[in-house]
């Protein structure tokens, strides 16, 4: 059980709140390179509560700048994006990416007050396909970019997919470091087909071991097999990643980032990718297409919907969502998949998002298989805390090569421990293969 409290503290990201000033220490990645143009549309994005517009300018550098001019506050996502900078429909006022307006047309010739006239801004890094923001207090000296592998490999060595869900983050986190349910949530009723095939399906009793590290929690569940341990060591990085064990099936390494829009959305950034070689074509084809009609790890092209362009990071919004109830069909829960939804992400984000935007913990009844996410909401209030107490940031802020990890699965003898067995598959280096067969 989590206390109304301590809930309200983890799951309030706003300005001045304690996580919301823990999580501004870090980068947040927040867009995808290939969704903004130079001289395109600028892009309407809220972060950690704040609304604000995205936009590259002429130059292809990335700009983050408040929403609302600072003349009339009118609307910059309207804006006339052009010659470096954006410039507002209403009076023509037009503000660079450092938030500094550079033009009054309607003002004196002489005039300079624009010299005097900023907005809002956030300072923007991008690398190998995302966007990142760093929205804490030192703008003009920021940490640097955290060293997280997927973000590290080639492009042909991953896929990414940004999405959002209707509820706050870290209800999806702890969705992600659930080892449990996937024998459950995700399974079939008819014993057929690639379910019945995966090691985590045999023993739906899991024995959990959680381990605090100086990067976030291992948590460590252990089936048994015949004459073997089987250990799925899932993986939560400082402050929101988390990274799921690869498997036979799908060999390859899959995660997480859990970016907080507000209190009661996130957006999910979600990558797959293979540490030394190129993803196999039909794995991408697979993502982006789906799986005959059913919806994979990532969100396919149709599962997006486009009828609300005023919202924040549209485009992003899919159709799977309360107000369809997450197309859940009852027929395909009775003949053929446990859950009746539809797909393995959407069955993930029916149970963290189906209850609402903000869920009340206090009603919990936890378990022995909850013992990771006791483990990680007591790591996050204990971060959170000593920062807002203490002024003690955590030292991943400072030392990006410390989220430099992987989630690994292993059959080992029984007699051998996970942590001395997995040491060294679970330190990610780049060019570095998987070490043993998932």
């Amino acid at each position: 059980m989590l206390s109304h409290a301590d809930n309200e503290l983890l799951v309030r990201v706003g300005a001045g709140t304690a996580m919301g000033n823990l999580m501004r220490l870090y980068w947040l990645p927040f867009f995808l390179s290939k969704d903004l143009a130079a001289d395109g549309a600028p892009k309407r994005v809220r972060l950690m509560g704040e609304d604000l517009v995205a936009f590259r300018d002429s130059d292809g550098q990335i700009g983050l700048v408040d929403v609302a001019c600072a003349h009339r506050r009118a609307p910059l996502a309207y804006a006339r994006n052009e010659d470096g900078g954006l410039r507002c429909v209403y009076h023509g006022w037009k503000f660079d990416r450092t938030g500094q307006c550079t033009d009054m047309p309607a003002e004196p010739e002489e005039s300079r007050y624009k010299e005097r006239v900023r907005i809002k801004s956030y300072t923007c890094r991008e690398r190998n396909g995302v966007v990142w923001a760093y929205m804490g207090p030192e703008q003009q000296n920021p940490p640097p970019l955290p060293n997280v592998e997927w973000n590290l490999v080639a492009p042909e060595q991953v896929h990414l997919s940004l999405r959002v869900q209707e509820c706050n983050w870290l209800q999806g986190l702890e969705g992600d470091i659930d080892s449990a349910h996937a024998s459950f949530l995700h399974g079939r009723v008819d014993a057929e087909g690639r379910m019945k095939r995966l090691l985590y399906v045999r023993d739906r009793r899991p024995k959990f071991e959680v381990v605090r590290q100086d990067y976030g929690i291992s948590i460590a569940a252990r089936r048994g097999l015949e004459d073997k341990a089987y250990w799925r060591v899932t993986q939560l990085l400082e402050p929101f990643y988390t990274l799921t064990p690869p498997q036979p099936v799908f060999p390859e390494l899959t995660g997480h980032a859990w970016v907080p829009i507000d209190d009661e959305h996130t957006l999910v950034l979600m990558f797959s990718y293979h540490p030394d070689e190129p993803l196999y074509e039909k794995t991408r084809k697979l993502f982006e297409e789906g799986y005959n009609g059913r919806e994979t790890g990532h969100p396919s092209r149709d599962a997006f919907r486009h009828d609300n362009p005023a919202d924040p990071y549209f485009g992003y919004w899919t159709r799977f969502n309360r107000e369809s109830d997450f197309l859940f069909k009852h027929e395909d829960q009775v003949r053929t998949w446990f859950s009746g939804l539809p797909g393995l992400w959407v069955q993930d984000t029916g149970c963290q998002a189906g209850l609402g935007p903000i869920a009340d913990r206090s009603a919990e009844k936890l378990g022995a298989s909850d013992a990771g996410i006791v483990a990680a909401r007591r790591h996050l209030l204990d971060l959170a805390k000593r920062y807002r107490d203490e002024g003690h940031a955590p030292a991943t802020v400072a030392n990006p090569d410390l989220l430099m990890m992987r989630a690994v699965s292993l059959t080992i003898d029984p007699q051998l421990e996970w942590a001395e067995a997995g040491k060294e598959p679970m330190t990610a280096r780049l060019g570095k293969g998987f070490g043993y067969k998932p």
